[in-house]
């Protein structure tokens, strides 16, 4: 059952400020110097950090804290805690989604703060400070973009439903053989290579393209949170690399089993076809619910 939009409008309103707020907090950092640090996950795979990434997270967690206390947080550059497994609502937050493109001068990141309610997304933000760019969605309400000078628009998907055609977003960095595999499976000629699971979404909702497929198991909840509802709101569909849903608020902040964005009338075929490679892989499903 949906929830009602008008449920979340003060959610959204906090949310939609603090990601300006974080945007142009990053900014300040921008042009300067930088100290880039590594910090390493559970599977001993190293990320960059920047002091961007954690001043944009203090503003939003210290902000959020404030608000909502009676919320569980989690975010990306925030100590976890086992506090919001028993929380019905939980904030997903990536303070600078594309840090590798922030360090490369690129304007290839973005703010995201996502909602999720009894494990399921309902509201996201995704702000990318230099184009001034900023996608948003309530469950129920739609998904609209929003340009410096310029009225919101509502977004929609593509309706195209088969392969042929497709163009695909895909990530500048984390490119890897099996992939190569899948695009000539595929058969697709077109790519448009971005940073930020939730830029890659952008384009979806945009219509520049109509999927993107991670095959990596080291997206995590915050990374898709906010993404995923603004994909549905416009009419696509994000599922893991077996068709599954993702879930939010479970101990493992790992996606993984992978993630599929679509523009929706697709979806079904992608996955389909997605099955026999998979297997060829030695990719099999796994239990990350803890």
């Amino acid at each position: 059952m949906k929830a009602k939009s008008v449920e979340y409008e003060h959610e959204l309103r906090v949310a939609l400020g603090l990601a300006r707020e974080a945007g142009a907090a990053i900014l300040q950092y921008y042009d300067a110097p930088l100290r880039i640090e590594r910090k390493v996950d559970a599977d001993e795979h190293t990320e960059p950090v920047t002091q961007a990434d954690r001043a944009a997270n203090e503003l939003i967690v210290s902000a959020l804290r404030r608000e909502f206390p009676n919320d569980g947080i989690l975010a990306e550059e925030s100590v976890d805690t086992e506090r919001r497994l028993s929380l019905r609502r939980v904030w997903m937050i990536d303070p600078m989604d594309g840090t590798n493109g922030f360090i490369a001068r690129d304007g290839d990141f973005a703010v995201q703060i996502g909602l999720a309610v009894e494990g399921r997304s309902v509201l996201g933000v995704v702000y990318q400070p230099l184009p001034d760019v900023l996608y948003r969605a309530v469950e129920g309400a739609g998904a609209w973009i929003e340009r410096k000078g310029f009225e919101a628009e509502r977004a929609r998907v593509s309706d195209r439903s088969g392969l042929a055609g497709v163009r695909l977003a895909a990530s500048r960095t984390h490119r890897s053989p099996r992939m190569d595999t899948v695009v000539r499976s595929f058969g697709i000629k077109e790519e448009v290579r971005r940073g930020s699971v939730g830029i890659k979404v952008g384009l979806i909702i945009e219509r520049q393209c109509d999927l993107y497929i991670h095959l990596s198991p080291r997206t995590k909840q915050w990374d898709t949170c906010a993404p995923e509802i603004i994909l549905r709101e416009a009419g696509g569909r994000m599922t893991d690399l077996f068709g599954g849903p993702l879930a939010y608020n479970h101990p493992d902040v790992q996606n993984r089993n992978g993630l599929v964005a679509s523009s929706g009338a697709l979806h079904d075929r992608v996955i389909e076809k997605l099955a026999p490679l998979l297997k060829q892989f030695g990719r099999l499903r796994v239990n990350s619910r803890g």
